[in-house]
């Protein structure tokens, strides 16, 4: 699961016309040819460009779909994809973008100004037809698409911003509008099995609980823009499903997949067999992209986390120094709030709440909570009716449930009794959506530079499956959030952020876990790199087979 994804600039847009010819990225030595096998670890709970929320369906449509420009790996500046020419308006309150001329869509339809329209137009629909409430929020400031051409739009803003430019330049993915607009039943179920984009990758299939291919797209307007040599290098991608993480470190070693992540158990304790160093090789390394964090999410419209204090005494049964001193080798650190500890916005004076079950305890007796029946489990008169402390944690990753039977044995000593399921992952993500849990295990993946905490934090994100699924409301928060989405000068706005930080953690919605220091991988010899990690991204795109 993560948040949707946006890469976002640092920098104030200029004011003036813009358009940027750049070196090319990728490698001049990166050679053409040979499939590309990558491990989803899940099926796509769907491939819906506009309604799909997971990291599964992200990743297939970072190679199938495109935005109107990218952002250089290296520097964030912005540099032309489907769009070749922008310009923003004194005021800012105006961006209009010139189309690449010549761009088609994989069924042979030429792109449009009207799919660019229509794009914006099917997230910000009224009455949420096509299921996109968790990208609203960052396009909420914007009023409207205006088409001044067939190969030109204007966006128009309705409310300062930050981020306006980038939310629709670097953020909104293009859809055709012939295909989404208004499909039969029967093609809206289609739609969660393939895809139709621009980009340098074809859809080809999708095989039940297996894999999907993609080829190459040899009509991709990006093979004869100088800029993009050197990028997506490979004839085919293979992109598997293999949800045990000791099956898919097995096949790397064979061969049967390119490139996996490592957990830091991984990088210290499974490769080290006589494979590694000849033909497959681990890295760790670091960059300056957003990091991703775990979490437990507390279920605060059930009436046993409805209170800061019970939360808050939960995460003080999380023994988190001994789960990273067992499992990640001291190479994670205690997470201490709702963003990675590095970024700017994470307020470095919140200290992460500690391992203390006496403290827990005493937290708990304060709320209410004891043993009246002699059972050594805690419970309470909640609305009349006796309740024991009792529930049941969702974990959708088997390789976790490790960390949380720690978390359990602590929690059974304080007199909770705690429960962990394992889930397959569709299955999770629907009673995610349905509210239909108590407390998830579960992770988000990696955000923008610059923090806007709206889409997972603000009260407006509970209702229609937005992503504060664990329903948090603190009107405080809500306000700072409102006021820093307006400020446009960084420093001012990360003060103000700083403040949600600790707020957040506080509250202790969720107890957060870990935070990397690294970044590991495994790969194959034949995978050629033009270095071990751009700054902010690993950037596999450049990357090349030597055949």
């Amino acid at each position: 699961m993560t948040k949707f994804k946006m890469l976002l600039g640092l920098a104030l847009i200029s004011l003036a016309f813009s358009s940027n010819a750049q070196a090319a990225i990728g490698s001049p030595d990166a050679k053409q040819g040979g499939t590309y096998k990558y491990n989803l670890s899940s099926q796509p709970t769907t491939l819906n460009a506009l309604s799909s929320s997971d990291v599964p369906a992200r990743q297939v449509q970072d190679y199938v779909m495109e935005y109107l420009t990218m952002q250089h790996p290296d520097t964030l500046e912005t540099i032309p994809a489907l769009a070749t020419k922008w310009e923003v308006s004194k005021d800012e309150k105006t961006f209009i973008f010139t189309l690449r001329e010549g761009v088609k869509w994989h069924d042979g339809k030429p792109l449009t100004a009207e799919d660019v329209k229509f794009s914006f137009d099917a997230i910000m629909h009224p009455k949420n037809k096509y299921k996109t409430a968790p990208k609203k929020p960052y396009f909420e400031n914007i009023a409207g698409v205006e088409i001044l051409a067939p190969n030109k739009v204007k966006f128009s803003v309705k409310k300062p911003y930050f981020n306006n430019f980038n939310v629709v330049a670097n953020g909104l993915r293009i859809v055709p509008k012939h295909v989404y607009e208004n499909p039969t039943k029967k093609e809206e179920k289609k739609l969660n099995k393939t895809l139709i984009g621009t980009g340098p990758y074809i859809f080809k299939v999708m095989r039940r609980g297996k894999f999907i291919r993609l080829v190459k797209n040899e009509k991709w307007w990006g093979n004869s823009v100088p800029e993009y040599k050197g990028m997506y290098n490979y004839d085919n991608v293979l992109l598997r499903f293999v949800k045990d993480s000791t099956i898919a470190l097995q096949r790397l070693e064979k061969g049967d997949l390119n490139f996996l992540e490592l957990t830091p158990e991984e990088f210290v304790k499974k490769t080290n067999s006589s494979r590694w160093g000849k033909s497959v090789f681990k890295v760790k390394t670091t960059n300056k992209a957003p990091q991703g964090y775990g979490f437990v999410g507390w279920n605060i419209a059930n009436p046993l986390f409805a209170s800061k204090n019970v939360r808050v005494a939960l995460t003080h049964l999380f023994n988190r120094k001994e789960m990273i001193e067992k499992f990640s080798y001291n190479m994670s650190e205690q997470a201490t709030g709702p963003l990675y500890k590095t970024s700017p916005y994470a307020n470095k004076s919140v200290k992460p709440i500690d391992y203390n079950p006496k403290k827990a305890l005493e937290i708990l007796r304060k709320e209410g909570w004891k043993d009246t029946d002699g059972d050594m489990i805690l419970d309470k008169m909640i609305d009349g009716k006796k309740v024991k402390f009792s529930f049941t944690i969702l974990e959708p990753l088997q390789d976790f449930v490790k960390y949380l039977t720690i978390f359990k044995e602590d929690a059974k000593q304080a007199g909770i009794d705690v429960n962990i399921k394992f889930i397959e992952w569709n299955t999770f993500v629907k009673l995610l959506n349905e509210r239909k849990f108590e407390a998830v295990r579960l992770a988000w993946g990696s955000g923008s530079v610059d923090w806007d905490p709206k889409q997972i934090w603000h009260s407006s994100s509970i209702e229609n499956q937005g992503s504060n699924f664990v329903s948090y409301s603190n009107p405080k928060v809500d306000k700072l959030i409102d006021e820093a989405r307006m400020i446009s000068d960084r420093e001012k706005r990360i003060q103000k952020l700083n403040q949600v930080f600790k707020l957040i953690a506080e509250d202790a919605p969720y107890t957060f876990l870990f935070n990397r220091k690294y970044v590991f991988y495994g790969h194959t010899k034949d995978l050629k790199r033009p270095k071990d990690s751009y700054t902010y991204e690993v950037g596999t795109s450049y990357w090349w087979l030597d055949k």
